[in-house]
């Protein structure tokens, strides 16, 4: 009977432990296979650039390939969809984009809600956008672009990747707390849009350090400003938005996450590793750049992260009345 007793409360006591020894097993294995990140972009675009050297980061220290597959289309919801009917197994990741917040809001209907059915895992990067005008354009500063802006009421045509995109509705905010009225011209990417930028056709752009960095060194676009609250190491002669509109900031961010009910074991190996990676002077070189700096932290930051920024931008859409296309 005592030998019975003992027995049973030895096993007792041991069940706790179970759980725990399963979890530790499963992040030790993690990952047994390659592993997918899903990029809801063309190739060769800034977030699939961003991506590939945080894959590769990961595919050296985890000992399995971490592959890069690009599901472009929707504004980013194809791709961000299939990551969200996965397995929540650590195998198919999404590489999460500021368009994700934006997306909450512009689509009426989605098959899915990001903040719900996606797992924050890692932040990977902020990145400004550039204030940029047509050196023919007589503003050289921001209160001249503004003051110009309000003498000239919706003569000014501000250019973005379509409708929806962050430099749409980086514009749209700049309108909101400038008081101007900018009229819109959607192009179906940045690239043709910063060309007729460079031709005059469109006089401003909230465009992406990627594609106009460049165009302003070589002095064929003229930097007014950068919408981050801090300035650009990129760009570090041309002040801040809020400098001049006390309060704006925008950014576009990158970052990783994974299906809902991902095992948060495998959540904080990937957040760890990927925190390495940000700390690694060739990958933040690299995110510098393409404009961006490092942003590390927690996966709960980053969850913070998502949901401050769906609310920020559903703001502005609403009040803008964007709808997508």
């Amino acid at each position: 009977m005592n030998l019975t007793r003992r027995r049973v409360l030895h096993l007792a006591a041991g069940a706790p432990a179970l759980p725990l020894v399963s979890s530790l097993a499963r992040a030790e294995s993690y990952p047994m296979r390659p592993v997918r990140i899903i990029v809801g972009f063309p190739p060769g675009g800034p977030t699939d650039t961003a991506a590939r050297p945080i894959g590769q980061w990961l595919s050296e220290r985890l000992g399995q390939q971490f592959v890069i597959e690009n599901r472009p289309g929707a504004g980013s919801n194809i791709g961000t969809e299939a990551v969200v009917r996965a397995p929540p197994d650590g195998y198919t990741l999404l590489l999460a984009y500021s368009s994700n917040a934006i997306n909450a809001t512009l689509y009426d209907r989605l098959n899915f809600n990001f903040i719900r059915d996606i797992a924050p895992v890692a932040s990977i990067s902020r990145e400004t956008t550039v204030m940029v005008v047509n050196p023919s354009f007589p503003a050289k500063t921001v209160p001249e672009f503004v003051a110009f802006a309000k003498a000239n009421p919706g003569k000014i045509n501000f250019a973005s990747g379509g409708h929806g995109t962050p430099p749409h509705v980086v514009g749209e905010l700049f309108k909101m707390m400038a008081g101007v009225s900018l009229t819109h011209v959607p192009y179906r990417g940045g690239a043709p849009a910063v060309t007729d930028l460079l031709g005059g056709q469109v006089q401003v752009m909230f465009a992406s350090p990627s594609i106009s960095i460049e165009h302003v060194r070589a002095g064929k676009l003229r930097a007014l400003a950068v919408t981050t609250a801090t300035r650009s190491e990129a760009l570090p002669d041309v002040p801040t938005v809020g400098d001049f509109l006390p309060g704006f900031e925008a950014s576009v961010w990158l970052g990783i996450g994974a299906p809902k009910n991902t095992p948060t074991d495998i959540i904080d190996k990937l957040n760890k590793e990927i925190n390495a990676g940000l700390a690694d002077p060739a990958i933040k070189a690299r995110l510098a750049q393409l404009g961006g700096t490092v942003l590390a932290g927690s996966a709960a930051d980053f969850g913070q992260l998502f949901a401050e920024e769906t609310e920020k931008w559903g703001k502005v859409i609403r009040a803008a009345k964007i709808k997508a296309e």
